[in-house]
C-alpha cells in the first residue's frame, strides 16, 4: 500500500474518531433542556447562541429538503449503471469495480443513515407538523457529503473532457456548500449536527477514495 493511500485512510479514521467523540460528548457536555417540549441539547450554550443567530428560516428548509432528493437521484443513477453492466455482462465480477465498491459504500451510507434516524442524540431545535424529530446527525448533510462527492470522483474517472470536469467540480462543491449553510441557516438543526454530519460524511468519503486508491495500485 503506497504511503498516500495510508495517509487517505489515516484521515478517514481520524474524521470517524471525531466524529464518535463528538456524538458521546454530546451526551455528557453542557446539557441543558434548550430544545422544544424542554428537550435536552448537549453543548447547549453554543448550539443555542448559534441557532439565535441564524434564527429560523421555513422557505430554505423546503428548498433543501426538495434539493436532497438530488443525492437519491445520483444513487439511483449509478446503481442503474451497475445493474445494466450486470445484464449486460452476465456476472458480478464483471461489473466495473469502481462501480461494485459504490455499491458497498452505497450500503454503509444507507445503514448509517438508518442507524441515525432510531438512535436519538438530540431533537431538532423546532418542531416539525407538531412533532420533535431526531435531529443528529442531519441527515441531509449526510446524504449531500457522502454521496456528492463520490458522484464527482466517478464522473472525473468516466468523462474525457478537462472543461466538462471542471464544471461538474465546481457546481458539485457549491451545491455541497448551499446545501450545509441553508441547513445551517434554516434554524431546523443544532450547529452540532451540522458538523456531526460533516466529520461523518468526509469519514466516510475518505474511507471510500482511499479503497478506489489501493484497487487501483
Amino acid at each position: 500500500m503506497k504511503i498516500k493511500t495510508k495517509r487517505y485512510f489515516g484521515f478517514s479514521a481520524g474524521l470517524l474518531i471525531g466524529f464518535i467523540l463528538l456524538t458521546i460528548a454530546l451526551s455528557f457536555v453542557d446539557i441543558q433542556p434548550i430544545g422544544p417540549n424542554g428537550s435536552s441539547v448537549g453543548f447547549a450554550t453554543i448550539n443555542a447562541f448559534i441557532h439565535n443567530l441564524t434564527g429560523i428560516n421555513f422557505k430554505i428548509y423546503i428548498i433543501t429538503d426538495w434539493l436532497g432528493l438530488v443525492p437519491v437521484v445520483m444513487c439511483l443513477s449509478f446503481g442503474l449503471l451497475g445493474l445494466i453492466q450486470l445484464i449486460t455482462r452476465k456476472k458480478l465480477l464483471k461489473v466495473d469495480n469502481d462501480i461494485l465498491i459504490l455499491g458497498l459504500y452505497y450500503i454503509v451510507v444507507i445503514v448509517v443513515y438508518v442507524l441515525f434516524e432510531k438512535i436519538v442524540i438530540n431533537y431538532r431545535p423546532v418542531l416539525i407538523d407538531g412533532f420533535l424529530e431526531v435531529s443528529y446527525p442531519s441527515s441531509t448533510t449526510l446524504l449531500v457529503m457522502t454521496i456528492m462527492p463520490t458522484t464527482n470522483i466517478q464522473l472525473n474517472s468516466r468523462i474525457k473532457n478537462y472543461r466538462i470536469k471542471k464544471y461538474i467540480k465546481v457546481l458539485i462543491t457549491v451545491f455541497v456548500i448551499f446545501m450545509v449553510v441553508g441547513r445551517l441557516i434554516s434554524g431546523v438543526h443544532w450547529f452540532t449536527d451540522i458538523i456531526g454530519g460533516a466529520l461523518l460524511s468526509s469519514g466516510l468519503v475518505m474511507m471510500y477514495y482511499a479503497i478506489i486508491k489501493m484497487k487501483a495500485n
